[in-house]
């Protein structure tokens, strides 16, 4: 019996997946019309991000399914009590990390998001899943959210938000990783700078493609 495999959050992810794939960008005249080299510019911009994403609010934008269930393996394996979270969205990601921390026997996993509407929809989401008592989520930019208050010690960081952050997203974290921590980032190739860093044995990290989106990182020391 997991928390993650029975109701009520097993029928929910479900019914958000579902609802996420129908409801895709894609289908949007509006996004789609955008050329795949602008949406790529956009994507790795740090002044242009803020926009980009505003403009995708009413849109889930989550982990994939297997993503997902990797998230809540990850954090049941390393016995995570302390996860952060870059780009909650409406929280399918969170509601997996969560239902580890559950199944852990608790913990806090701080999670981060800019757009209000999206705070609303995963607040919701979290509440239906039973699982609210164990997220600190919070609004606003994280370069200003995630700059403090963090616990000294963290098991796992997700990178999920604006990719052109994620290596300034890992630097407020960076020194509170412990030893064997993970770090799961998602699309991480419209990042560069965040692959050349993980990339490097010299800065403590093993690191490698675990898929075509996620980049699969151990915090060596």
């Amino acid at each position: 019996m997991t928390t993650l495999t029975n109701a009520p959050v097993a029928p929910l992810l479900d019914r958000l997946f579902k609802e996420a794939e129908a409801a895709h960008p894609m289908n949007d005249p509006a996004f789609a019309s955008v050329s795949s080299e602008e949406r790529l510019r956009l994507m790795r911009s740090k002044a242009d991000y803020r926009d980009f994403y505003a403009g995708l609010k009413d849109y889930a934008l989550p982990v994939s399914r297997d993503t997902g269930r990797l998230l809540y393996m990850l954090a049941r394996a390393t016995g995570a009590r302390a996860i952060v979270e870059f780009g909650m969205s409406f929280g399918l990601s969170t509601l997996h990390l969560a239902a580890a921390l559950r199944d852990n026997g608790g913990g806090r996993l701080i999670t981060s998001e800019f757009e209000p509407s999206k705070v609303a929809r995963a607040r919701d989401n979290l509440a239906a899943g039973g699982l609210s008592d164990l997220v600190d989520i919070r609004e606003g930019d994280a370069l200003e959210t995630l700059a403090s208050g963090l616990p000294d010690t963290i098991d796992l960081l997700l990178l999920d938000g604006a990719k052109s952050l994620y290596m300034d997203v890992l630097g407020l974290v960076e020194s509170r990783l412990r030893t064997g921590a993970i770090i799961v980032a998602d699309n991480a190739d419209h990042c560069p700078e965040y692959l050349e860093h993980v990339g490097d044995p010299e800065n403590g990290y093993l690191t490698m493609s675990f898929t075509d989106e996620v980049e699969l990182t151990i915090r060596l020391g």
